[in-house]
């Protein structure tokens, strides 16, 4: 396979958007997870703007239909039930949008855990609906498409292909034995003629976890790459033995990004396992809480940087890796930013993965004056759990978690939504018991200050921030998503259920909208017959808002 087949799909998105932006007339699409391979979650529209989004109104609202009747069943697990309210989430519904739907054909593609909708991008009408009948999961992040097809991820690890005008299943594969304790819910990353996917998990032990490379037509696997090494290979040293390595996860459940020109693939790897004890898994525990650059023809790494060494707080790395091309000391550079769950924003050299900046976003007190040989974070012992407790800024949850950030190279500033907490981690008094997850393990201290920011992406310092008056619980503002466009305009949730729309230069609030519960997922936008909307998940609802 070559190099210039795997650029195909990138340079297509280019010249569309080089298209739209001369003034050319076309519908833009969404038709990967952040809209391109770049991670930026920037979109090249300019109907709304700062002058007339105060204009915005409700375009359509589709409720997802969780109903067996009509569905298009694929799987072999028990028949489905209606789940409960009340679960995982944070509307407190019976299920959640997480992820980001795809808009391509004039139809959009919208997930939760088991479930696939194709609806009319324009009215909000059900096309049809897929259920997969199987265990479920915490969440699903949506689809990848590639011409006709769709490709989806099953809770219970197959990936599977639809056909996109019908739902109908061509093939499914099982990426894992029925009895696996991983799950799987990152969107799969369509590159050339391969499907990238991941299958993750950390329930505790015996959860490793992997990338893998599938092939288009077959489903056939081309290449594994593995986020824990094994017995010889490189970093293996960094864990106490083979053993307790190969039980460890590093789950990779972000889509990862792509650059063409350089023909790399940036994966962010999850926390290693037992997540809060790290007693039984001594030294750095490669390649968890780590931004890895894989080539997509082998699988093979090119070059890794670790964000969290020897993590014991959960602070995994898949946040999304943002691919900037932008200027340093007068220099140009290809660079990747990512503000990280730990309260860190870096900005590394995506050529060779060196760091540049390395900066806190917020509160942070877990690490060392001074940085390691290869410029990475040094841990504080003191600052793992221990037995009576110990105070820790961020709490697990983080400063910032895995919705979108944002980059705008029209404003040269980088968004997050962003809270600062903090929590008491505990370790049980046998610190060897190397078993569980330790969820119980931490305590909320009851702080939770939540804003939006807005970084300057050369040196991280903070250009504006908006302070979110209603800052409490795990969900306050890390989770709703950022999304920048060329018409200036900025567009989020805030913690009292508002989808929000800023003036993306200096903070100002153009427009807001009540939607009953707060925003679940990121915002995206795409035009359609000379129309731009844009769409939010609140819930099990999704609404769409344009100029009318």
């Amino acid at each position: 396979m070559s190099a210039a087949l795997l650029r195909g799909c990138a340079i297509l998105l280019v010249t569309a958007t080089a298209a739209f932006a001369q003034g050319q007339p076309s519908d833009v699409e969404w038709p990967t997870y952040h809209g391109d391979h770049t991670g930026r979650h920037y979109s090249p529209l300019t109907q709304i703007t700062t002058a007339n989004a105060k204009n915005l109104s409700l375009a359509w609202i589709y409720r997802l239909n969780i109903s067996t009747a009509g569905a298009i069943m694929g799987g072999s697990g028990p028949e489905p039930q209606p789940p409960a309210g009340g679960g995982f989430g944070p509307s407190g519904r019976a299920v959640d949008v997480k992820g980001i739907p795809l808009v391509v054909d004039g139809v959009m593609y919208v997930t939760t855990t088991n479930h696939v909708w194709a609806v009319d991008a324009r009215t909000g009408d059900e096309i049809w609906h897929y259920l997969w009948k199987g265990r479920t999961a915490i969440g699903n992040r949506g689809v990848g498409i590639a011409g006709k097809w769709l490709y989806f991820m099953t809770a219970d690890n197959s990936i599977v292909s639809l056909d996109a005008q019908t739902g109908k299943e061509r093939w499914n594969k099982a990426l894992a034995p029925p009895d696996a304790p991983n799950i799987s819910t990152v969107a799969p990353i369509v590159i050339g003629r391969q499907v990238i996917i991941g299958v993750g998990g950390d329930s505790g032990t015996d959860t490793p976890s992997w990338v893998e490379s599938r092939d288009l037509e077959n489903g056939e696997r081309i290449w594994t790459w593995r986020t824990v090494p094994g017995p010889g290979e490189p970093g293996i040293e960094t864990w106490p033995s083979a053993a307790v390595a190969a039980r460890s996860a590093a789950a990779p459940w972000q889509p990862p990004t792509y650059d063409p020109e350089l023909n790399l693939l940036y994966v962010p790897t999850g926390q290693p396992t037992p997540t809060y004890n790290g007693k039984g898994r001594e030294g750095a525990n490669l390649y968890s809480s780590s931004i890895v650059a894989l080539n997509p023809q082998t699988g093979k790494m090119v070059w890794y940087y670790q964000t969290s060494p020897h993590d014991t707080h959960d602070w995994d790395a898949t946040q999304v890796t943002v691919l900037i091309d932008g200027v340093i000391d007068g220099r140009p550079r290809k660079l990747l930013a990512q503000t990280n769950r730990n309260g860190y924003y870096f900005l590394l050299d995506r050529t060779d993965g060196k760091p540049i900046v390395s900066r806190p976003f917020g509160l942070v007190n877990a690490y060392k004056a001074g940085r390691d040989a290869r410029g990475q974070l040094v841990p504080d012992p003191a600052k793992e759990a221990s037995p009576p407790g110990s105070l820790v800024f961020p709490s697990q949850e983080g400063v910032a978690n895995y919705p979108a950030q944002s980059f705008s190279p029209q404003t040269g500033l980088f968004y997050v939504n962003a809270t600062n907490s903090g929590s008491i981690f505990y370790l049980p008094r046998d610190a060897s018991d190397p078993t569980g997850f330790g969820r119980s393990s931490e305590w909320h201290i009851g702080m939770f200050d939540s804003s939006l920011l807005a970084l300057d992406y050369r040196t991280g310092e903070v250009k504006w921030r908006h302070r979110y008056e209603h800052r409490t619980g795990f969900w306050s503002s890390t989770h709703p998503g950022v999304l920048t466009t060329a018409g200036g305009v900025l567009f989020t949730g805030d913690p009292s259920g508002n989808v929000i729309a800023f003036d993306a230069t200096n903070g100002d609030i153009l427009w807001h909208a009540r939607l009953g519960t707060i925003v679940t997922n990121s915002p995206q936008t795409y035009m359609l017959d000379g129309t731009q909307y844009v769409t939010v998940a609140a819930g099990d609802l999704l609404f769409a808002f344009a100029l009318q």
